[in-house]
């Protein structure tokens, strides 16, 4: 018998709705396959979500027959091995009870053999209710511990080791998914058993590496056949001789020497160099790919405070990306194709992390061998957000399993660079009322946990930093982390949620932003997927279904009536959302930059909607770029060129993230709405591998307020073969004397595919195309200057699989000037 995967069809039934017995695909979810019965509306249309809360209030039952021969039969032990198992699972084979699971982040073995039969074999999973058994958890608690109340739409989620965010969260749907996400396989062992393979590097002062290769095993009988085990990595093969005479657990180590080693780099820095490493003990293989590099997190003291800086090979990285939650509400969506999508989409916008935020899962083994790929460093989260979490014993001993189980999973990807407790956790000790009242106690309370999740990880993966939480100061520091620009990390949302202006973002200098963010309203194409035109409106009852920040829409639309003049159409508001989050996101990560020597890290909330929704993200959940993510393009390359104005002068930086010297070339220039050039200065400078500067200064007259409605700046620099442009605004845009834009645009296509050439009559603002199709464009939600100032119309080109004719027909340029 050799491996046998248990994938495919199942029979769903539920002892609630006797009339339900249809099939159900695993690996899969119980939604997906009620709704492909067509026993459920689709969740995410207009106000479905109402409708289909039935489903985790029922249990569930999967069946299967299994039909082995004798031969089948003939091993040690035949393993029943399961990962994602969501959440309260009964596992039984032919009447037996096999395996009890209560946790989806557990790694789970057990050998079936002795219920196992020559011939047909039943085997029956039994899924229970999450939210009774979250209720009766909480009322055994020695005291209350506060849940993640306005996130959560069920009560007491926090006592399940389960996904927080499928009860609701405030731009999730409440969809309280169960099922099984991963194969489940039945693995025969014959005498040996190989469990795991872990590495390590050991970097020599020749450049050489030393990787460590260690290999547990299990031998579970004596046999007069001789065992090894054969390692292999890259072109080399080592053997290791078992001892013949050894029982039970065992580990081996085999160290493999690479002498000019190629090394891992995170984008933008370098390539992502993966070596093939397999290790085979009779039948059984495990594969990985190793990259080969050196990691810290530097946190030493300064003169500023504390640092927050990863290092990669020696050199210091800028930290740019966002943060990443469930790919989709419907954990059967969740494809290796949608998972390339979204983090080629990340890298294509010049980010080189990503954030796995602590209310979701830890993510599929695609996710990270992804991120190796790509080159996106993971800060990596462990499975806690917004509430507080239990502290006894049996919770503790389920989590500290958990925890052990997923870092031995994932600590030899390269891409891994961080393991953080959870998210927020410490702040949430002064959200609620019972914590608040007894702060010593559930400072405590939390204590206890923090300090095992950072024992377990310590001792498991000594190659990395455990960081507390996040925002956090540093080590047991229970205080204000969102606030201190001196040290650690920061969540700053005073301009979402405290209504400040987008210039309070230059207020702080935070060592590492690790959240921050603004939300808008999904683009037209995205909006027609989930409603009908007559509840085209941002208050209509599904627009709001589908905004679960209970101020979004207000904050979204007052922050309007501060900078634009109010669009005049249901499409221009969704248009002006959009540029307002953009806005709001380059504002911060612009003057982030300009401070690198403060600053090294940059994660906005947030990459990506697991539903169509009103959110912080930068990526519609149908793909689609919002134009923050073009934004994102140009404020996360790897040179920028940025105004900013400081007390009374408007400055101009420049800034070098890679670790070689570059030249930029080209001009400031100072130019009227009407398009005409008023002043001009030229820019020539080499900037210093990892550097940041300022190169040009202008005085601002804020006597004449008058005149900085009829103007604004505009960069445009080369550095090679790369184009460089930004654009500053003196005056608010409800008050700039925009012209009247006529912007002229026209499909093209020559040998390298269709684009789309530009030209306006005058300058046009925040220009955006829009095609109602699959694809994107190269660039999008840009400064269009008139063919009498740059010489040539502008060029932008289409990245997918659609005819000239159909992108023509159906495409649509909006500008900023044309909302009013």
């Amino acid at each position: 018998m050799s491996t046998l995967l248990l994938d495919g069809e199942w029979q769903l039934s539920s002892p609630q709705h006797p009339h339900i017995n249809i099939a159900c695909p695993l690996p899969g979810d119980i939604h997906s396959a009620l709704i492909t019965a067509q026993l459920l509306p689709p969740p995410y249309l207009g106000c479905n979500e109402n409708d289909i809360q039935w489903v985790g209030e029922s249990d569930w039952v999967l069946r299967r027959t299994l039909y082995l021969d004798s031969s089948s039969l003939d091993a040690q032990a035949v393993d029943l091995c399961l990962e994602f198992v969501d959440t309260m699972a009964h596992i039984s084979i032919n009447g037996h009870s096999v395996l009890q699971c209560s946790n989806m982040f557990r790694r789970y073995r057990v050998d079936v053999l002795p219920y196992l039969v020559d011939g047909e074999n039943h085997i029956e999973i039994k899924l229970d209710r999450n939210d009774i058994e979250a209720s009766k958890r909480a009322e055994k608690l020695p005291f209350p511990v506060p849940w993640a109340v306005g996130n959560n739409k069920i009560p007491h989620m926090n006592t399940l080791r389960k996904t927080q965010c499928h009860a609701g969260w405030d731009w999730g749907i409440c969809l309280l998914a169960s099922g099984i996400y991963k194969s489940i396989t039945l693995v025969p062992v014959h005498q040996t058993r190989l469990t795991q393979v872990r590495t390590t590097q050991n970097w020599n002062k020749d450049d050489s590496c030393d990787l460590n290769v260690i290999i547990d095993y299990d031998i579970t009988s004596l046999s007069d056949k001789p065992q090894q085990l054969v390692v292999q990595f890259d072109q080399q093969e080592h053997l290791i001789q078992l001892p013949a005479d050894m029982l039970g657990s065992q580990q081996s180590q085999c160290v493999i020497t690479i002498t000019e080693p190629q090394r891992w780099w995170p984008a933008g820095y370098g390539e992502q160099t993966l070596y093939p490493l397999s290790v085979q003990l009779n039948n059984h293989t495990i594969n990985k790919q190793i990259g080969l590099r050196e990691l810290e997190l530097n946190t030493d003291k300064d003169s500023i405070g504390s640092a927050m800086t990863f290092k990669v090979n020696g050199k210091a990285i800028m930290a740019k990306g966002a943060n990443w939650i469930p790919l989709d509400a419907l954990p059967s969506a969740h494809t290796p194709q949608r998972y390339r999508q979204l983090l080629e989409d990340a890298t294509a916008a010049n980010m080189n992390m990503i954030r796995v935020w602590g209310g979701g899962m830890y993510e599929h083994d695609i996710f990270y061998d992804l991120c190796d790929e790509l080159g996106l460093l993971v800060w990596q989260d462990l499975m806690f957000a917004c509430a507080l979490y239990p502290s006894t014993p049996e919770f503790l001993d389920d989590v500290e399993a958990e925890v052990r189980d997923q870092v031995r999973r994932l600590a030899d990807h390269p891409s891994l660079a961080l393991w953080c407790g959870d998210n927020e956790v410490i702040g949430a000790i002064g959200w609620y009322p019972e914590s608040k009242a007894n702060r010593e106690k559930y400072v405590v309370n939390y204590d206890r946990l923090n300090r095992m999740l950072a024992d377990v990880v310590t001792t498991e993966d000594p190659t990395r930093r455990f960081w507390a939480s996040s925002p956090c100061n540093g080590e047991l520091d229970f205080g204000d982390a969102w606030h201190d620009d001196n040290c650690g990390d920061m969540h700053y949302w005073d301009v979402w949620h405290s209504g400040k202006s987008f210039d309070a973002y230059h207020s702080v200098k935070p060592r590492f932003c690790s959240e921050f963010g603004f939300q808008s309203w999904p683009s037209l194409p995205t909006v027609k997927t989930y409603a009908d035109e007559s509840d085209w409106n941002v208050t209509s009852p599904t627009f709001e279904q589908h905004q679960k920040n209970g101020r979004g829409n207000s904050i979204i639309t007052e922050m309007f009536t501060r900078y634009f003049r109010f669009p005049n159409s249901f499409d221009n508001m969704l248009y002006l959302s959009q540029v307002q989050q953009a806005l709001a996101i380059k504002t911060a990560s612009e003057y982030w930059r300009a401070h690198k020597a403060h600053c090294r890290g940059i994660l906005y909330w947030q990459l990506n909607d697991c539903w169509p929704v009103s959110s912080w993200s930068s990526i519609e959940y149908t793909g689609r770029w919002k134009q923050l993510h073009y934004h994102a393009k140009r404020f996360f390359a790897p040179q920028l060129a940025t105004f900013i104005k400081e007390e009374q002068a408007l400055t101009l930086h420049l800034v070098n993230d890679q670790h070689h010297r570059c030249t930029l070339e080209g001009h400031i220039r100072q130019i009227r709405w009407d398009g005409e050039v008023v002043a001009q200065w030229p820019i020539n400078t080499t900037l210093e591998a990892d550097q940041a500067t300022s190169v040009w200064q202008q005085q601002v007259r804020e006597t004449e307020p008058s005149e900085s409605k009829d103007h604004f700046f505009h960069v445009q620099l080369h550095c090679g073969e790369k184009l460089i442009e930004n654009s500053y605004y003196p005056a608010l845009f409800k008050h700039a004397n925009l012209q009247p834009s006529v912007v002229h645009w026209q499909v093209k296509t020559d040998n390298t595919g269709i684009y789309v050439e530009l030209d306006s009559n005058n300058p046009a603002l925040f220009v955006h195309l829009e095609f109602d199709g699959p694809g994107r464009f190269d660039d999008s939600s840009f400064t269009l200057l008139p063919v009498a100032i740059t010489g040539a119309p502008k060029k932008v080109r289409y990245q997918g699989c659609v005819s000239a004719y159909e992108l023509a027909e159906k495409l649509r340029v909006y500008h900023l000037r044309d909302t009013y």
